[in-house]
């Protein structure tokens, strides 16, 4: 299984590290800030709770967990004939008209896996209405799907115990027990002063929610969870998760605009030892 979405921050890269660094043990497996997926579906768990406070990406989760064929369906309907600007438009005039009418359905759910894949950069980005409006990025012909994963993903979660919420992260993890695991993949610190906190939700993920997560951290690691996280290698990180273990690793930013800006360090956090 692999992410159906292309996502700011995704994890493709960190994997390996990440799995490595992965308790041996644990009851369920929580992901506050699920995005695209991939430690999820690496991981596979048998017990899992993933959310994020994305509605219209919670909803693909949702989707397929319910019928993965019905979304595979609507995209292969979106996907018929070639992708010009003008096709493009009509279809995010679309997908935003159903975002206004609260559609969560499996149509809306291939709208949003579509345009990622023939929107500039792949980037999620609304305006202050909650409205898609990221432009265009030329791409006419090629499916937009691998059917067969999306059938994978389906299954795994309809077959294992896995929960799907769209709250505050804080929210869901008031029932992360002693024995179970936290991955937290927040929306990261920006690398510059001049970068601005932001998230792909029209309400932002600001500096003082970087330090209420940095405080949930401590209490779950106060009460004996394992907590991992992953975020850029800055100095408020480092502030902010003063005294768990933090390893730097390099990496490449292939969702930047600026080909000289796509490489770059992150860290991996961790309050516990393998």
């Amino acid at each position: 299984m692999e992410p159906f979405v292309k996502w700011a921050g995704g994890k493709r890269q960190l994997l390996d590290r990440i799995w490595e660094r992965t308790p041996n043990k644990f009851d369920t497996y929580y992901e506050p800030f699920i995005g695209g997926g991939a430690v999820l579906f690496r991981l596979k768990p048998q017990k899992a709770v993933i959310n994020d406070t994305n509605e219209q990406l919670i909803n693909i989760y949702r989707q397929l967990k319910t019928d993965p064929r019905a979304v595979i369906r609507a995209v292969n309907i979106l996907d018929k004939g070639p992708c010009d600007k003008e096709y493009y438009l009509k279809r995010r005039e679309e997908y935003n008209q159903k975002i206004q009418n609260k559609e969560l359905d499996a149509e809306c759910a291939a709208y949003m896996i579509w345009i990622n894949k023939h929107c500039f950069n792949g980037l999620y980005r609304v305006n202050n209405k909650g409205l898609f409006n990221v432009p265009y990025n030329n791409k006419q012909l090629g499916k937009s799907i691998d059917e067969a994963n999306l059938m994978s993903i389906g299954y795994y979660l309809q077959e294992a115990d896995v929960q799907i919420h769209c709250m505050d992260f804080e929210e869901v993890c008031k029932g992360i027990g002693k024995n179970d695991f936290v991955y937290f993949d927040s929306p990261y610190i920006p690398v510059s002063e001049t970068a601005s906190f932001t998230d792909y939700t029209k309400d932002g993920f600001t500096y003082d929610d970087h330090v209420r997560l940095s405080k949930l951290y401590k209490n779950l690691a106060d009460n004996g969870v394992k907590c991992m996280l992953s975020n850029h290698d800055v100095d408020l990180v480092y502030e902010l998760y003063d005294g768990f273990k933090i390893e730097s690793t390099d990496v490449k930013r292939n969702i930047n605009s600026n080909a000289k800006k796509r490489t770059g360090k992150e860290v991996i956090i961790t309050n516990y030892e393998i």
